[in-house]
């Protein structure tokens, strides 16, 4: 498959002549086309649950998670979003009615509702399923406060979900991701989500401000490992608007490589108006602008998180 690279630079000459009409058309059909002939990537052998989180506010945390989802069910796997931010972003932007009042999370975390009876199926994307917010769950954490084992309400609801588990016990039905979208906060919703998961994917701004979060960040993930969840790993961290003409977002990204290694993706998000357009449609920016650069690194960078193998 040609990277978003190799396809901007065969087509920008060509580009410079059409008008953004033209160009939004030709990059949609040079998707579909790509799509048509694009292999399915291989299921892992168990679900993988992923925590998207970063405390820091307006880093492309929702935007990634809803892209990164629709990418992997644009590549054959079946996938779960549970939306986790009392904002509701993700569920608008998967096209997920989340009105006051809506089944969600607040009724699986809050009243012990099952997950498969509050998930809806994304209307634009076969394969995905989405667990709606409301503004109701900006309550739960006060009302989990007296509960017992309040922090581990969102593993338990996952871990009964009859779709949940490896191929032998729930077989081809089963879910290959269940992606937990974070509210931007160290709370008791986040800590739900880092006491559920087994994997965690923190997408990073390329910019220095993101840097001294992410310190913070891994500390707090340190803790939970210690005392509430031994098997919770960094296993992926994706830089978003990324911007190569700065010297900064490269100076970032080197930093980020340097420390991280092999957790970082290889495929940088650029910054794209596209990407920031399609949620305003209720739609990922892989159904509004397939052909658009910020969908075919998204859609590469979840391949990328399919044949990575899972770390301990």
């Amino acid at each position: 498959m040609r990277t978003a690279a190799e396809l901007a630079e065969r087509d920008a000459g060509f580009e410079d002549q059409l008008t953004p009409l033209a160009r939004a058309a030709q990059h949609s059909l040079l998707a579909r086309r790509t799509a048509e002939s694009r292999p399915p990537a291989e299921r892992p052998a168990s679900t993988r649950v992923f925590v998207v989180a970063n405390q820091k506010g307006g880093v492309g945390k929702t935007t990634s998670t809803v892209n990164i989802a629709a990418g992997l069910a644009q590549l054959g796997q079946r996938v779960l979003v549970i939306d986790l931010d009392p904002q509701g972003n993700a569920s608008t932007a998967l096209n997920i009615d989340h009105r006051r009042g809506t089944p969600g999370t607040y009724d699986a975390l809050v009243d012990g509702a099952a997950l498969a009876d509050v998930a809806s199926p994304c209307p634009e994307v076969d394969g995905l399923d989405v667990v709606p917010a409301t503004i109701d769950l900006a309550g739960a954490e006060i009302e989990l406060v007296s509960v017992v084992a309040r922090e581990s309400r969102l593993k338990k609801a996952i871990a009964a979900h009859p779709l949940v588990g490896t191929a032998e016990q729930v077989g081809d039905a089963r879910y290959d991701y269940v992606i937990v979208d974070c509210p931007p906060s160290l709370g008791l919703l986040t800590l739900n989500a880092l006491v559920a998961g087994e994997e965690m994917m923190i997408p990073i701004q390329a910019e220095y401000y993101a840097l001294e979060g992410l310190g913070q960040l891994i500390e707090t993930v340190e803790m939970v490992k210690a005392h509430l969840n031994p098997s919770l790993s960094v296993s992926t961290i994706l830089l978003t608007m990324f911007d190569a003409r700065t010297r900064l977002a490269a100076g970032v990204a080197s930093e980020v490589r340097e420390h991280f290694g092999e957790q970082v993706l290889r495929t940088n998000i650029p910054r794209s108006v596209r990407v920031s357009e399609a949620p305003s449609y209720a739609q990922t920016v892989m159904t509004y602008d397939p052909g658009s650069p910020g969908a075919l690194s998204y859609l590469e960078a979840a391949r990328e998180i399919t044949e990575r193998a899972v770390t301990a």
